[in-house]
């Protein structure tokens, strides 16, 4: 279908293609001066005069991001019941326990009432998720964590670029790792990173990524802790460099897009639209829970509908109590209604920087068609 539009897809320009090869011929295409660079520019974009670490992928930097925050077995770290399977699944690797909460039907934020109610004595840290790329309610996370002495542990995933009150997001607070995959504003194909304050943590931190090894001077080294590896590539990090050069103009393209579904869905006849935030708002993905009805009882009937007419849509995501993995650790239906109704009846609408507003006006028509509401 040659017309067919996908929910996303990555922008890499020749001028990246070219640095990529240039890599390669150079021979030093594992961790070297790319990644250096890479780490020193992404840094000097989010500002804060922060520490920044990249990482091969993000569950990995995720993972050793809670390691620092002290996350040991039989801890609890709280997390929302509406995100990627990765956000909890680390807290398991650990041998934490990840203590599930709702989130509001149109932030997709933790329900900070109830993440207040499930602190305990076993409580570690809290990990708020900028799903989407709208930034969650952090003054409230904070103050929270401080009440509690917790650490907090930013899922900022889909946040590369969002900004909060101002300020983009690691720029400031505690430990915040993104994401670097293919589908992200920014990729490095797969990749993640960590920024935060503290240089002794960071200092560990460099050590997790890379089989818990410090190296001396005199070129001999030492193991001081049984870690994994997780380190970037220069490859990846040139697709980085690439892309970091337009990220600004990628995410100003996703708020025009995503303000022109906004104006063409707004009065929620078709159904219900995410909140709208502001402008630090990333757009990472625009995502509708559509009015179904007897036309069209479910999402499953939409999303053939669509692709029928050359139109993909996305699923972000299941609910965690919705996988087998978590109903065996005690999580049941019913517990989290607003994050179980995102999980069963969400579709990702196409957004991507390649993408025209006449696209928007097009998927617009097409689920008009797909729900026969006209």
């Amino acid at each position: 279908m040659a017309d067919y539009l996908p929910f996303t897809r990555p922008s890499i320009d020749e001028e990246t293609i070219e640095s990529v090869a240039e890599v390669l011929r150079s021979g030093w295409i594992t961790t070297g001066p790319k990644v250096a660079e890479f780490e020193k520019r992404l840094a000097d974009y989010l500002g804060g005069g922060r520490f920044l670490r990249s990482f091969l992928h993000a569950t990995g930097a995720l993972e050793e991001a809670l390691v620092i925050a002290g996350v040991k077995p039989g801890d609890e770290v709280i997390v929302p019941a509406m995100t990627f399977a990765a956000s909890a699944n680390v807290v398991l690797r650990l041998g934490a326990k990840p203590v599930l909460v709702d989130v509001d039907l149109k932030t997709r934020a933790l329900n900070m009432d109830q993440a207040a109610a499930a602190v305990t004595g076993k409580t570690r840290a809290i990990m708020p998720v900028h799903l989407n790329g709208l930034a969650a309610d952090l003054d409230a996370v904070y103050a929270l964590a401080k009440k509690h002495g917790l650490r907090v542990v930013e899922d900022a995933a889909q946040a590369i670029g969002t900004s909060y009150k101002g300020r983009k997001i690691g720029s400031f607070g505690d430990l915040v790792v993104f994401s670097f995959h293919a589908n992200k504003n920014l990729t490095t194909i797969e990749g993640g990173a960590v920024s935060l304050a503290d240089a002794e943590e960071t200092r560990q931190l460099e050590t997790l990524r890379f089989h818990g090894i410090t190296k001396h001077s005199d070129g001999t080294m030492d193991v001081t802790r049984p870690a994994s590896k997780h380190n970037m590539t220069d490859v990846a990090a040139a697709v980085g460099l690439g892309q970091l050069k337009h990220l600004d103009e990628f995410n100003k393209k996703r708020r025009d897009l995503a303000y022109r579904y906004l104006d063409l869905l707004g009065d929620e006849k078709l159904g219900v639209v995410p909140a709208r935030g502001d402008q630090g708002h990333s757009w990472h993905m625009f995502t509708l829970l559509p009015r179904y009805n007897r036309a069209c009882p479910d999402r499953k009937t939409l999303r053939e509908r669509m692709h029928a007419r050359g139109i993909g849509l996305g699923i972000h995501y299941q609910a965690l109590n919705q996988f087998s993995l978590y109903r065996n650790m005690g999580y049941r239906e019913g517990q989290f209604p607003n994050a179980e109704r995102i999980g069963l009846e969400t579709v990702t609408l196409p957004l991507f920087p390649a993408m025209a507003l006449a696209d928007v006006e097009r998927v617009r028509a097409a689920l008009a068609a797909c729900l026969e509401m006209g």
